[in-house]
């Protein structure tokens, strides 16, 4: 990793009282190993959905551990997805644009950066890889696996971890159930990657909730 854009959080001692400090706050308090959910339906992807969460990151820098927390708050349509990374103190720290052919990230206080590629972006300015483009279809429990075939997690069964093309691993810790159509879907993604930048990364994202716009 060549930078670390948040130095205020080297530590976790200092995350909370970092104000440029990069997202990722409660996953301290995220849902332990909870049983899975038994087999029901999975509702079909949706091109257009809102979903809000928390988020933490593990990786190395310079051969020494780093810990991040925070918030997320992931909005997507057809075409575009927004991404906003909040702080502990729910400041937004990062914004992720993705359209057609152009991504655009912006830090507080700094220009926008924009790039074709949206997750080359977020790895050159975050200091971590974070697969925004994966997670369009993540987040919904379905992808494409390593071999090139479709997938589509199904709690309650021995089918919840896949590995992906672009090297990531996708694991379905937890699983809820929709109030409404009864449904279930994702609520803890666990993410993992060996990589060169920043050595092994792990990513949990806990979903709190989802939002048909």
């Amino acid at each position: 990793m060549t930078r670390l854009p948040y130095p205020g959080l080297r530590r976790a001692a200092v995350l909370g009282a970092a104000s440029a400090a990069l997202l990722l706050g409660g996953c301290a308090g995220m849902p332990g190993q909870e049983s899975a959910a038994p087999a029901t339906a999975v509702p079909a992807y949706q091109e257009s959905i809102d979903i809000s969460g928390r988020i933490s990151v593990q990786y190395e820098q310079n051969d020494r551990p780093q810990s991040l927390h925070g918030s997320f708050i992931w909005s997507q349509t057809a075409q575009n997805t927004d991404l906003e990374l909040l702080s502990p103190l729910g400041q937004t720290v990062a914004t992720i644009s993705v359209k057609p052919g152009i991504a655009t990230l912006v830090e507080s206080g700094k220009p926008p950066r924009v790039a074709p590629d949206v997750d080359e972006l977020a790895a050159q300015s975050l200091g971590w890889p974070l697969p925004v483009s994966g997670m369009r279809q993540w987040l919904q429990g379905s992808g494409t696996d390593s071999a090139g075939k479709p997938f589509r997690a199904q709690p309650g069964t021995d089918y919840a971890a896949f590995a992906t093309l672009d090297g990531w691993h996708v694991a379905y810790a937890n699983w809820q159930t929709d109030p409404d159509s009864g449904a279930t879907r994702p609520k803890r993604i666990d993410l993992t990657r060996n990589t060169e930048q920043a050595g092994k990364v792990s990513i949990r994202i806990a979903v709190d909730s989802w939002k048909k716009p």
